[in-house]
């Protein structure tokens, strides 16, 4: 049978929730929006809807076109208690859309002739702790996230003699890394001389007039910022409507993620993107530093069917069009920005939570609107606002699932929807990744429920490459359950030695909370869904064999690893609940 498997960054949604203060909360009480502009009423119904149907406490919202900002608007609340409504004054955090602005200044950098882009990075910054075993990574590959290098390795590593190690040969695959554009800025710092903040302040921020953004996540700009949410509880999967609590201050200042902004300065930054580089007082990218931002050069299935990936943005079509996007998750935010470049209109929207999801409907939905009002046409229908509940082809899953010793789960299918049926009672799944489903049920609440099909050869493949393989297994934590028409043949497996790793484990990092690890049939499994694949003593690749990403157990004691470091931050094990 094939592995349930994941990629890392999927693996920190279901597995790693973020940390909150006590006080439960919920969100979906959203109240009118406030802005000015020229709104399409059919996107502001949609977003009426949206927010209580995603539970996010408040959304930010920005239309452009490449003449003038069409709409600025604050729908929901800054503060869920107070029942402070967001307004167009308020700071969102935007995440990984500032690696988009990262990109920009080392394109000025280029045209300056300071950066050459094919040059290794090691040319620039020799101090840089990284092992290349499979080839010289340079800028080029940073900002296209193909170096093969981790996501969260910190840039400079606080533990002695540890360096961050490369996966593959850079240029072949896309894997996307917060550590690359970290370094990526400390590059324009090197090169431009001054400071991140003061860079981007005179080479994007006061060229656009974009005076209310801020380049660094400090103290200096909480009364600006918006309150922000996390869910309550930090060691399980969230569920859509679980309850929400204030996210703690929160310091950002490296270049993966460190701007927080306005929407009516994203508008003008969107359109410096549709004008292909140029501000309203000049431009800030020539035309061949654009085409080289906006050109797909690596395939970017993370970011949809077709989409690749340019320098500081993925690259796709929208109905046709080219479409310049990208999101940004944060401890307590999610964003998302899209530009279509032929119609030539961008949507930004920011929402104060991070439950797992982005706002590209919202964004998404906009620009249709737009086209088609300019089109002449009829509107198009408004997306679902709930996608989780929604599961294509969902008798697929459907059947009986047996455990070894005789436990049993029942699946069945809705229309477009799933329900888990066990003791008596229906539980609806909703839909967290492709075969993947969270249930809102204190019995099945620490772990996604994770679907595992029956394994092809190439020969299959290739054969037929559409073919969709049978649903064989359901996994929940250390538990394995065969579906009917394919029961388990072989014995149950348990690796003795594996056991000193399975456990809880808690980061006081914002960023990552608690995580459990569970071993299933001999093999360890981060959050019950990332596989854990050896690759060292103690050291295993995440979620794949070819990975960047690793995590190490450290400090074995009387038989129990005591912590474990992954994702660029430290976990210490929590100790066994006693009942």
């Amino acid at each position: 049978m094939s592995a349930i498997s994941m990629t890392r960054r999927e693996a920190l949604t279901l597995a790693v929730s973020v940390a909150g203060a006590a006080g439960a909360l919920n969100a979906s009480d959203a109240r009118a929006a406030s802005g000015t502009g020229r709104m399409p009423g059919e996107l502001d119904r949609f977003i009426h809807s949206y927010l209580p149907a995603m539970n996010a406490p408040g959304l930010t919202l920005a239309l452009t076109s490449a003449q003038d900002t069409l709409h600025t608007g604050g729908y929901g609340y800054a503060d869920l208690t107070a029942k402070t409504p967001v307004t167009t004054a308020h700071l969102f955090e935007i995440g990984s859309i500032t690696k988009s602005f990262v990109a920009v200044m080392v394109l000025q950098l280029h045209q300056e002739g300071k950066i050459d882009l094919r040059k290794p990075i090691l040319h620039y910054l020799p101090w840089l702790a990284m092992e290349t075993l499979y080839g010289e990574v340079t800028v080029h590959h940073l900002l296209t996230h193909s170096s093969g290098m981790p996501d969260d390795a910190p840039a400079l590593p606080t533990i002695p003699g540890s360096r961050p190690q490369q996966a593959f040969k850079p240029g072949t695959t896309f894997h996307y890394s917060n550590w690359g554009y970290d370094v990526l800025g400390r590059l324009v710092e090197k090169m431009d001389g001054r400071s991140w903040e003061a860079a981007l302040r005179q080479r994007i921020l006061a060229p656009l007039g974009m005076t209310e953004t801020a380049p660094l996540i400090t103290s200096s700009i909480r009364s600006r910022l918006v309150r922000s949410y996390v869910p309550l509880y930090d060691d399980r999967p969230y569920p859509r409507h679980g309850a929400l609590t204030p996210a703690g201050n929160l310091t950002v200042t490296t270049s993966s993620g460190c701007i927080a902004s306005t929407p009516g300065d994203m508008a003008r930054y969107m359109r410096m993107y549709l004008n292909r580089g140029a501000g309203s007082s000049g431009r800030i990218l020539s035309e061949d530093s654009f085409k080289l931002l906006s050109t797909p050069y690596i395939a970017a299935e993370e970011f949809g069917p077709g989409a690749s990936y340019g320098y500081g943005l993925a690259v796709d079509q929208l109905d046709g069009h080219k479409r310049l996007r990208h999101t940004g998750g944060m401890a307590s935010f999610m964003s998302a920005i899209q530009i279509d470049l032929d119609a030539g209109f961008g949507a930004f929207a920011s929402i104060n939570a991070q439950l797992g999801y982005r706002p590209n409907p919202v964004v998404q939905y906009g620009l249709q609107l737009l086209r088609a009002r300019q089109e002449h046409k009829s509107p198009p229908a408004a997306p679902v606002p709930d996608e989780g509940l929604a599961v294509a082809h969902p008798e697929q899953y459907e059947g009986t699932y047996t455990a070894s010793d005789g436990r049993r789960l029942e699946v069945r299918a809705a229309k477009e929807r799933l329900v888990l049926r066990t003791d008596g009672k229906d539980i609806p799944l909703q839909q967290a990744e492709p075969d993947q489903f969270i249930a809102d049920d204190p019995k099945f609440a620490l772990y996604p429920l994770v679907f595992a099909r029956a394994s092809q050869t190439e020969q299959q493949k290739a054969a037929d490459p559409k073919s969709t393989p049978p649903v064989v297994e359901l996994a929940y934590g250390a538990d394995s359950y065969f579906h009917a028409a394919h029961p388990q043949t072989d014995a149950p497996v348990a690796a003795t030695d594996l056991n000193r790793y399975v456990g809880q484990y808690y980061s006081e990092s914002p960023w990552l909370g608690c995580m459990r690890v569970v071993q299933r049939r001999g093999q360890l499994w981060l959050g019950g869904a990332a596989a854990l694949v050896v690759c060292g003593d103690r050291m295993f690749r995440v979620g794949d064999p070819s990975s960047p990403d690793t995590l190490e157990f450290v400090d074995v004691i009387d038989g129990l690893a005591q912590g474990l470091r992954f994702a660029g931050g430290e976990f210490k094990r929590v100790p066994e609940e006693v009942t």
